[in-house]
């Protein structure tokens, strides 16, 4: 396969029929351009220059293949140029992997929005609570709470302070009364969430400098968090939820936060990227829409 190098000199030499002059141009040595020409002379199997100690012209195959050495070369730099142009645009394609309640409850409407200020942005959504294989499935970014445990990704902060709150619905308070501690839940129904065979069902609290764990159970286990939301909305149990799920909910009273005066697990949310290189500016500006959208969000409960 011919070298872009080779091509490069190849070109150079022809126009300055020289190969002392085509390396001057470049900056490389008499010598290396000679290899270069003879190397590109064997990969094609034909002899583009005639060669002698004062003079130095095309042979009628080299006539031929510098028309197209030309046209490759152009397009080799047009392309480049379009790259770099194509770095510094908004819109094309966006694929995104995010969690279910979130993406339902929240981050749908500020799509549509987001879209209707930038409608040459075309998004693919995928709603899943299992974190995608963004080196095997077609995802640009994936948003996801929790540190992320794979130190290959690039791990872009939405939302660091955001912790879990735990909740149930007034209709079941009224039926089973409201936990005053942690340890109170083992005697409550507590709507838990599972991924694959890992189930959710060791809920944290702390006060002052002290940690508890309790391991809660109840009637009703999902690996769809929207579910368990929804169930927990219903009356059926207490949740452990992302404050960013149930923050409609709770400001709406149709869900109430419990033992509030503990600390709870904190949960981070992240929008996740395989490499650097693919924070484009698209994404730069979606990741700043959503900073934006969320300080709102939280702004408005703290109000």
């Amino acid at each position: 396969m011919e070298r872009i190098e080779d091509l490069q000199i190849f070109v150079r030499t022809a126009d300055n029929a020289s190969m002392s002059a085509a390396a001057r141009e470049l900056d490389i040595t008499p010598a290396v351009v000679s290899v270069a020409l003879k190397r590109l002379e064997t990969a094609l199997e034909t002899r583009l220059l005639v060669r002698s100690t004062r003079s130095l012209r095309l042979t009628p195959d080299g006539e031929r293949y510098l028309i197209f050495a030309r046209k490759a070369l152009a397009e080799l730099a047009a392309g480049k140029t379009a790259m770099a142009q194509g770095k510094n645009l908004i819109g094309g394609n966006l694929s995104l992997s995010i969690p279910s309640d979130l993406g339902r409850h929240v981050l749908m409407p500020w799509f549509d929005e987001f879209q209707n200020l930038h409608p040459q942005v075309r998004l693919q959504i995928r709603i899943s609570d299992r974190l995608a294989d963004m080196f095997r499935q077609n995802v640009d970014i994936v948003i996801r709470y929790g540190q992320p445990a794979d130190s290959a990704l690039v791990a872009l902060p939405l939302a660091v302070d955001n912790q879990r709150v735990l909740c149930g619905a007034p209709a079941y308070f009224a039926q089973y009364g409201k936990p005053v501690a942690p340890d109170d839940l083992i005697k409550h129904n507590c709507l838990c969430f599972m991924i694959g065979d890992s189930l959710y069902n060791d809920w944290r609290f702390g006060m002052g400098d002290a940690a508890q764990t309790v391991c809660v159970n109840g009637d009703r286990i999902s690996d769809d968090a929207e579910l368990v939301h929804r169930w927990a909305v219903e009356g059926r149990g207490l949740v452990y939820k992302s404050r960013l799920d149930v923050l409609d909910d709770l400001r709406a009273g149709r869900l109430i936060g419990v033992l509030t005066h503990y600390a709870t697990e904190p949960y981070p949310l992240y929008m996740l990227s395989p490499h650097r290189l693919m924070v484009s500016p698209t994404v730069s500006m979606f990741r700043a829409f959503l900073l934006k959208k969320i300080d709102a969000l939280l702004n408005a409960e703290s109000r």
